[in-house]
């Protein structure tokens, strides 16, 4: 397959949620890290991090790269860089 072709077929970024208490996401690459709390996803358009409590993966598909997360979600958030994720993840965890 073309690359060019092959990109945007993969590149398509699509979320649902429903009622707070699930969320599809299609477009993930892979999953950076993950809790009960918290998943940090990156995505076809950037970095995201997911908020929330008692969240757990229902379904993943790495081929498609599809998910489905259950729990109680707070927030979603698009990060500017990779770099700023780490260094946020430290300071986090040390001032919690």
């Amino acid at each position: 397959m073309d690359k060019n072709i092959q990109e945007i077929i993969t590149s398509n970024h699509e979320i649902k949620v429903l009622d707070r208490r699930q969320i599809y996401l299609t477009g993930i690459k892979k999953i950076m890290s993950f809790d009960n709390e918290e998943f940090l996803m990156e995505s076809s358009l950037g970095v995201l991090l997911l908020k929330g409590s008692e969240l757990e993966i229902v379904k993943l598909d790495t081929h498609d790269g599809n998910v489905r997360i259950k729990g109680k979600i707070n927030s979603l958030t698009y990060l500017e860089s990779k770099e700023k994720v780490k260094e946020e993840g430290v300071f986090a965890k040390l001032f919690k």
